[in-house]
């Protein structure tokens, strides 16, 4: 069911004017609606409904300090909020996301991830999306695969390798667009022909980093891309940060491939285990500060689970009995098909010289026509073959 035209019109606005997850105009429209929280910041004074009061507190720390600061502060952001209405025209905006091939998607539109709602009065406002792919369907199966821009051949080989591989799966691979491991896996899954999701810290229609130009439009033909913020929008630190919680929130779980201490891609990872979100991580060499990170999430979080395959990611995310991950053994030895009987026999059998048959009976512990047996099927397997002491273990051919 389709929103109201001036439903769209105040989101698209509040996008506009305001911070993306800021709480406190997240708790208001949750309260008043978009059209009511617009309404309400176009008022001289902020509403009872936001006071702090009221059980609505603003996005700040608690109010600890002097009584009525917490009020300041809700009059402060309203102040910003305002400040930034004149000139912004929602109509326009719209049809500069439509000239630009885009559409904003909002709460309550059939393509709205229902997924998002889990972060509360944190959710987006709406969502400005580029590309013929439908963002809900695509998002239903979907990891998100974060990691260090400054990223190893290492793990950029990882990242892609696990995209491609969850791409032909049929799983849809979200990320961030950025350098290092963000773009290998974005180039994964294009390569595979699958669908990609990046989103973005800026408007869509801006390339950052610019060197990513041609992948951005190669993701805005096969998959999508997305943002928060309004076309021409530009990047700031801290809207990174909190897009970083929208990645999170659209998939079943993070794949971290490699981070170093301070990465965004730990940021990533919290806002996905504050979500019960599966947060996945690769190990890297224990002398990679690039993987630096990764080994802290291993030994720190019970939640952070060693991935080392795309199996091992879609047992965590996947359906049970459809995605279960194969256990993994090690290769099979010929030695491996003999009966526990036959076993024994081949083990008394000195590694050096050779033995009678009764002398290998008593250390198998076996009487001597199971002795005899065991050597002729030990014998016609290649494993022992007949020397002057007995028998002996048969040594394989050079180059075998």
């Amino acid at each position: 069911m389709m929103i109201s035209a001036e439903e769209r019109f105040a989101r698209a606005l509040l996008t506009r004017i305001a911070e993306p997850g800021d709480e406190l105009l997240g708790r208001l429209i949750a309260a008043e609606g978009a059209v009511g929280a617009l309404d309400a910041i176009r008022s001289e004074f902020p509403p009872d409904a936001c006071l702090p009061d009221s059980g609505l507190p603003n996005s700040g720390p608690p109010n600890t300090g002097p009584a009525g600061s917490g009020e300041r502060r809700v009059a402060r952001r309203f102040a910003a909020w305002r400040a930034r209405l004149p000139g912004a025209e929602p109509e326009r905006l719209l049809a500069e996301c439509d000239a630009l091939g885009g559409r904003l998607v909002c709460p309550g539109d059939a393509e709205w991830p229902s997924q998002l709602d889990d972060l509360g009065n944190r959710q987006p406002y709406g969502l400005w999306v580029r590309g013929d792919q439908d963002l809900r369907f695509g998002c239903l199966r979907s990891v998100a695969i974060v990691g260090s821009r400054s990223a190893t051949s290492y793990g950029v080989n990882v990242a892609a390798e696990m995209g491609a591989e969850l791409a032909d799966r049929g799983w849809t691979v979200v990320s961030g667009g950025a350098f290092g491991i963000d773009a290998a896996a974005h180039r994964g899954v294009l390569a595979a022909d699958g669908l990609t999701v990046a989103v973005f810290a800026c408007g869509f229609d801006v390339p950052y980093p610019s060197p990513h130009g041609g992948l951005f439009s190669e993701i805005a033909r096969y998959g999508l891309l997305v943002s928060e913020l309004p076309p021409g929008a530009p990047p700031t630190r801290s809207r990174f940060l909190v897009r970083n919680r929208a990645i999170a929130a659209l998939t079943r779980g993070t794949v971290v491939v490699e981070a170093a201490r301070r990465s965004g891609a730990l940021n990533t990872a919290r806002h996905a285990r504050d979500l019960r979100r599966a947060v996945m991580v690769v190990p890297g060499p224990v002398t990679s500060a690039a993987s630096a990170g990764c080994h802290a999430l291993l030994r720190e979080w019970d939640e952070a689970v060693c991935v080392t395959d795309t199996a091992e990611v879609l047992d965590l995310v996947g359906l049970i009995g459809d995605d279960l991950a194969p256990e993994k053994r090690g290769p099979v030895l010929d030695r491996d098909r003999l009966d526990p009987v036959t076993r024994d026999v081949l083990e008394a059998i000195p590694a050096r010289g050779g033995a009678g048959t009764a002398r290998i009976a008593v250390s198998a512990g076996v009487d001597l026509d199971t002795a005899l047996a065991s050597l002729g099927a030990l014998s016609a397997g290649g494993f022992v073959e007949r020397c002057a002491k007995g028998w002996k273990l048969r040594r394989p051919p050079p180059n075998s």
